[in-house]
């Protein structure tokens, strides 16, 4: 069997404010942009990786969501217990600063975790998770 990884999805909650993170803070490509009734589906993707894409969606466009869940989910973005994304990086270092300088909210800066890789952790605008691990 050959099963790739095509495209995993991450809430948004403003376009412009993911845009500028995904696209500027983290360098990513920004491979398509769809609008429907105000809310749109971006989907980003480092240029490296053309077959791998993360598509921003609007959580509260999800069908059958009611209003209970859609505060629910608010609230898990704004805490970050929501969404959450883990990427790597050869220079861990070097990418937390360029991360910092871009305004992006550290949550950690890089450590040794005891399970035996080194990180540091952001938020993005919608408030997901967004861990960097350095490859070895």
């Amino acid at each position: 069997m050959d099963i790739t990884i095509h495209s995993s999805f991450l809430p948004h909650n403003d376009r412009d404010a993911a845009i500028a993170f995904y696209r500027d803070t983290l360098g990513f490509e920004v491979r398509n942009d769809v609008g429907y009734n105000g809310l749109h589906w971006i989907t980003v993707g480092p240029p490296s990786q053309p077959d791998v894409n993360i598509v921003l969606f609007p959580p509260t466009a999800t069908p059958g969501i009611t209003e209970d869940e859609s505060r629910t989910i608010a609230e898990m973005m704004a805490k970050g217990t929501y969404g959450s994304l883990l990427l790597a990086t050869k220079d861990l270092d070097a990418t937390f600063e360029r991360l910092q300088a871009g305004d992006a909210e550290v949550v950690q800066e890089p450590v040794d975790q005891p399970y035996g890789v080194r990180d540091c952790a952001f938020r993005d605008p919608a408030g997901n998770m967004i861990r960097i691990q350095e490859r070895r």
